[in-house]
């Protein structure tokens, strides 16, 4: 509205598809603010419509996401499926198969340390696999990831948008505790 008065002050026109308008007369500037709250509730409308569309595949659990190492997507919608480098799967296995019979994450990252085995790693999707000295994080993340668990989850964060201490309107994430996750599907792949 304040781009509309200040074009209605300067005597600027606006023009669409359907014809020109002068905001500084009353009927335009009404058709104007009505076109505006028509164009809002369209955009309302459609973001509705995505997010349900997505919600409803994740429901459903063919939502395409990323998946941790070690897992790759099948051909099927919500397919997952173990990769097909045998060097990888080893290395994930070796993991789960040192916590099984260590029963600590750290004494399996010491082992991968003091044997000098690598992990792959890889800084997104497409990039190509980079065989590395773990980490305790990275063994943590796949002891604890429940992807390699078989279990497909969708909704463990939200956006939450506050006002900080200047006034300015920020976005941040927060976890949500897991009886308000909307999807936990056991038994996924």
């Amino acid at each position: 509205y304040r781009l509309l008065d200040l074009c209605g002050a300067t005597d600027t026109l606006i023009g669409d598809a359907d014809g020109i308008y002068h905001p500084g007369l009353f009927n335009d500037r009404l058709l104007l603010g009505l076109k505006g709250t028509m164009s809002e509730a369209e955009l309302h409308v459609l973001r509705a419509r995505l997010n349900g569309g997505i919600r409803n595949k994740a429901e459903r659990g063919e939502l395409r996401r990323g998946l941790p190492i070690g897992l790759v997507f099948g051909e099927a919608d919500g397919e997952v499926l173990l990769d097909p480098d045998e060097a990888i799967q080893g290395a994930i296995q070796t993991i789960f198969d040192r916590f099984s019979e260590m029963g600590s994450a750290r004494r399996v990252w010491l082992h991968f340390r003091s044997e000098g085995l690598l992990f792959p790693s890889r800084q997104h999707r497409r990039a190509d696999i980079r065989w590395v000295t773990p980490t305790y994080t990275k063994i943590h993340e796949v002891l604890t990831n429940h992807v390699y668990a078989g279990v497909y989850i969708y909704g463990r964060t939200r956006f939450e948008r506050f006002v900080d201490d200047n006034g300015n309107v920020r976005k941040r994430i927060r976890k949500r505790p897991q009886s308000e996750w909307p999807v936990f599907i056991r038994d996924h792949h």
